[in-house]
């Protein structure tokens, strides 16, 4: 199994969808721009958003076990994908890569 990295690549906000629908939050997912994070094998990293998680986590888990070119022919690395998360009022997108590094058990 290996390790992954996820990068944060784009962010956007619709502040009138969320003025309009959303409940007001707290403390919503707080993801920076460019922000990197190393999953061991597909266990969430530290820090990272639970929501986003949920979202993306098959699709790490499919690069660390050595899966490959998800959606055939679709990126141009084949150990990678761009995946967002599904907040419909902040979508993240993320680039995620499996490492040559082995994960530690």
């Amino acid at each position: 199994m290996k390790k992954c990295r996820i990068t944060v690549m784009k962010m956007a906000s619709y502040p009138d969808l969320s003025e309009k629908y959303e409940n007001p939050l707290e403390h919503p997912c707080d993801m920076k721009l460019g922000q990197i994070f190393i999953c061991n094998g597909w266990q969430q990293p530290d820090g990272f958003c639970d929501s986003a998680w949920d979202s993306i986590s098959p699709f790490v888990m499919t690069l660390a076990y050595g899966g490959s070119d998800i959606y055939t022919g679709w990126m141009k690395n084949k150990n990678s994908a761009m995946i967002s998360c599904n907040d419909g009022f902040r979508p993240v997108s993320f680039y995620i890569e499996a490492l040559d590094e082995e994960a530690c058990e």
